[in-house]
């Protein structure tokens, strides 16, 4: 039997309903599971490419039904299309986005944010935070927390013993406290800390070449200490072909790689192939993971 994944339309004025619903009759995601698309009630009415406060109402309440659907089994995993944060905000929820709202809806107390692909595998320190606020976030305990996480994840995606690489904040990883000391004072300590712990974790390494390192295969997923960071490597060699997930909740979710595309919704041109790359790969999740479950019984 295959699962079901339920697939979110996101911010209903972007390209999320149409992205979702070419991505439910895909013969790919047909193969592989039992696509629901949950979308706003009929009643519901936003103008395409308009930001407004009654769409991103309506996305947060898609993305409330589906988790609670998935809290109690009636789909096993979550694809989701992109909501816009500036749409939450209007309608005065105070999430930045899918991340942290997935967190509270599942009382979660960690979560991080991993971008996976083929090509490359990143997992953000820090996510959603304007950059002059990065340096007091990456603290030692959160950074331990971070890559735990990573280590214990990346398992379900078929890597068993994972090698993880942390890329340094500064210039040169700080060139031993020459451009910097979070380096010295919170990233080396928390590879450390981790590495007496059994996980295999190195660096700091510079951030323009770690994902070199990746690339070659060097390691299997790199943990980036911000967004742009972590997303300029990943947009680059695979773009439309990252998924979007996050770990440490109970459910399964994963999502696109890019955002609500005002610009081009209403208009039938958008590209359906991160949607459905994002549905499949939460089909093999839900399936490894009733597998894994039957093997312990």
């Amino acid at each position: 039997m295959t699962p079901r994944v339920a697939i979110t339309v996101g911010d209903p004025s972007g390209i999320g309903p149409e992205v979702a619903a070419k991505a439910a009759v895909d013969p790919r995601v047909l193969a592989a599971c039992e696509p629901v698309i949950y979308g706003p009630p009929a009643g519901v009415t936003v103008a395409a490419g308009a930001l407004s406060a009654a769409a991103g109402r309506a996305a947060y309440d898609v993305i409330v039904r589906a988790v609670r659907d998935a809290q109690q089994g009636a789909v096993q995993a979550i694809a989701t299309a992109p909501v816009n944060k500036e749409a939450l905000r209007l309608a005065g929820l105070e999430w930045s986005g899918h991340t942290d709202l997935l967190a509270h809806l599942t009382g979660s107390s960690h979560v991080a944010m991993m971008f996976y692909s083929d090509a490359l595998r990143v997992v953000l320190a820090t996510v959603h935070i304007p950059l002059a606020e990065v340096p007091r976030a990456l603290t030692q305990a959160s950074l331990e927390a971070t890559i735990t996480l990573t280590a214990r994840e990346l398992p379900r995606f078929g890597i068993a013993n994972p090698r993880i690489a942390v890329a340094g904040l500064n210039p040169h990883a700080g060139e031993h406290g020459l451009f910097g000391a979070e380096e010295q004072t919170a990233i080396t300590p928390a590879i450390e800390a981790c590495r007496a712990r059994g996980v295999d974790v190195s660096g700091p390494y510079p951030g323009d070449t770690v994902f070199v390192r990746a690339r070659r295969g060097d390691v299997d997923a790199v943990v980036a200490c911000y967004h742009d960071q972590g997303l300029i490597p990943v947009q680059l060699v695979a773009f439309g072909q990252a998924v979007n997930v996050t770990l440490g909740l109970p459910i399964i979710r994963t999502s696109v790689d890019h955002g609500t595309a005002f610009d081009i919704a209403g208009k039938g041109v958008a590209d359906p192939e991160s949607m459905i790359t994002a549905v499949l790969l939460a089909a093999r999740l839900a399936t490894s993971h009733v597998s894994s479950l039957k093997s312990q019984i």
